[in-house]
């Protein structure tokens, strides 16, 4: 890949949006584009969604702000639903949706049908590992393909050096333990269509391990096919000079907090490769990641295939941050050292190190060093204090 020839105007930040505040929280904090969904046909059927007939609002919206909108409508489509299909298509084109993400190749061939350059977007989950993949969506005229998340650096830079289409790749969310969209785990079990986005996320239960009819002991490792999250903000130089053009943040279920803070930090780090900077972020940028939502940060599939890097096993949700140990339990508190900034009135967890017992935690509303009381500002990593929170 020609360095030299990647400029700030030709890499986009992609930001989700489950409901219009998300949108708004998307915009403010430095999106180029915004992808969304409708009431019908994509997957995230869990999302608030917004509705067809929103479609010109939004994209108003958005163009007022020199922002692109793309509509997910990414799943297959039956052949019962054609019709329908065809109507959300015709409302896109009217409203100047600037593109959809398809995965299905029926829907592309059907667009094509009524629109000879209305923008193809392949999504995710028509699963693009390899040159040869994105060759194939060529003759379909699509203006760019999201490889799939399972794609290591070296391939994605090897994809880019020969197909020569644009590529988007997720830097930041929530993983698949199967190949993004091709799980049929919640369906069998539970009638639930992950394709539909109606996912009950079997990953995330906890498993026994059994080898040769035995099972095998694991300790504190319980939940055995929970990715942690992907987070790939420090390695961002690495993906521009491999080529990628559009940088997508997962997160149509999440809170507009989230949106704001994630969107913000990819920002900043987009903007200081372009300025001459390839800085990587401070500790405090990597907390407040952890902070919105974290079920433990990692590059995923882009350092290779590792799965004990990616699967850790003790925890299947959202931790925050890891603020440190516990010295010694007292009457009224807890002795604590600390690896990360506390204050009155955060949240805490304790880790009993078992997985299957319930976990304890509340809000802390009292902090002492050396049995002084400590006022309102935080207190600094290193410390060791004595807390005292209330129990939920």
């Amino acid at each position: 890949m020609d360095t030299q020839a990647i400029q700030r105007q030709d890499v986009e930040l992609l930001a989700p949006a489950g409901d219009w505040d998300c949108m708004r929280a998307a915009v403010a904090n430095g999106a180029d584009a915004i992808f969304f969904g409708v009431e019908k046909f994509n997957a995230r059927a869990r999302a608030n969604n917004f509705q067809m007939a929103e479609l010109p609002e939004i994209m108003a919206f958005l163009h007022s702000y020199g922002v692109k909108g793309f509509l997910t409508f990414n799943i297959l489509v039956f052949e019962n639903e054609l019709e329908d299909a065809q109507g959300l298509i015709d409302a896109c084109i009217d409203a100047g949706v600037d593109a959809v993400i398809v995965q299905d190749l029926g829907l592309v061939k059907l667009i094509r049908e009524m629109s000879p350059d209305f923008p193809i977007h392949g999504s995710t989950q028509m699963t693009i590992t390899s040159p040869e993949a994105v060759e194939f969506t060529k003759p379909w005229g699509m203006e760019r393909v999201v490889l799939g998340r399972e794609n290591s650096l070296k391939q994605i830079q090897k994809i880019g050096d020969q197909a020569k289409l644009p590529m988007e790749v997720f830097v930041h969310g929530a993983l698949c333990v199967s190949y993004s969209g091709q799980c049929l785990t919640s369906e069998m079990w539970g009638g639930r269509s992950a394709n539909r986005g109606e996912c009950a996320q079997a990953c995330r239960l906890p498993y026994d391990l059994m080898v040769d009819g035995e099972q095998k002991p694991m300790g504190d490792v319980a939940y055995l096919l929970s990715p942690k999250d992907l987070a790939a903000i420090d390695i961002m130089p690495e993906l521009i000079e491999a080529g990628v053009t559009s940088f997508k943040i997962e997160g149509r279920l999440k809170s507009p907090e989230y949106v704001a803070n994630v969107v913000s930090k990819y920002r900043k780090a987009i903007d200081l490769y372009f300025d001459g900077n390839k800085v990587r972020p401070s500790k405090e940028e990597i907390r407040e990641l952890e902070q919105s939502f974290s079920r433990g940060l990692t590059h995923g599939f882009l350092d290779g295939t590792n799965n004990k890097k990616l699967v850790e096993g003790t925890f299947p949700k959202s931790r925050g941050v890891y603020l440190g140990r516990v010295d010694q339990i007292l009457r009224d508190g807890v002795v604590c050292h600390i690896d990360a900034p506390l204050k009155r009135g955060d949240g805490i967890v304790f880790d009993a190190g078992d997985p299957t017992k319930k976990e304890e935690g509340g809000r802390v509303y009292d902090i002492r060093r050396k049995g002084v009381k400590i006022e309102a500002k935080p207190v600094k990593a290193g410390s060791s204090i004595s807390c005292q929170a209330v129990m939920t």
